[in-house]
């Protein structure tokens, strides 16, 4: 009996590798949400890092998480890096920005694994509403392969992303609402 427990384990140890390196190497996480506001009351809060840190999970998610901000403040080079005890460290820059449709960023994780993704808001109106998709995709190398055995990451991510573009969703529908109150009316 002791003998084809340590084969069935040998054959574990050969064949779990070979599996895990199967594994596809891209990946793609995407969360959408319709809005009731117009891409212009949206797009300043994807931008901007600085904007985007004050409803974005990620950044919400550690408040000692330490933030630096350089280049300029929003648009193509704006870049921003961090360093969490909890949420790990890396940076992310705005490398393409086209105005109320769509803001894509270059992310790169330091730790606790290192790996460089891409990040894409995208706004397309619908009517009196946008709809807002988050993607990340990337591309996974050994070790986040057999990571995603055992963590659903479109789950853990995808969820964050949910509750980030509800947050990007109050502020905006917030602000869309305010506007026609604080404009004035010629006499």
């Amino acid at each position: 009996m002791g003998r084809v427990i340590a084969i069935v384990l040998v054959a574990g140890l050969v064949l779990l590798p070979v599996y895990i390196a199967l594994q596809p190497s891209d990946f793609a996480i995407e969360r959408t949400a319709a809005i009731q506001a117009p891409a212009s009351a949206i797009y300043p809060h994807l931008q901007s890092l600085r904007a985007m840190n004050e409803w974005s999970p990620f950044a919400k998610g550690d408040p000692a998480m330490k933030i630096t901000y350089s280049g300029p403040d929003s648009g193509v080079g704006a870049s921003s890096s961090w360093q969490s005890d909890k949420s790990g460290s890396g940076s992310s820059t705005i490398t393409r920005a086209v105005p109320n449709e769509e803001v894509e960023m270059r992310l790169d994780f330091t730790a606790p694994m290192t790996a460089t993704n891409t990040a894409r808001f995208m706004l397309q109106p619908q009517g009196d509403a946008t709809r807002v998709t988050w993607r990340m995709e990337g591309h996974r190398g050994f070790l986040a392969k057999a990571f995603g055995l055992v963590v659903n990451m479109d789950k853990v991510v995808g969820g964050e992303f949910e509750k980030g573009l509800a947050s990007v969703k109050t502020l905006a529908e917030s602000e869309a609402r305010a506007a026609p109150a604080t404009a004035t009316t010629p006499e």
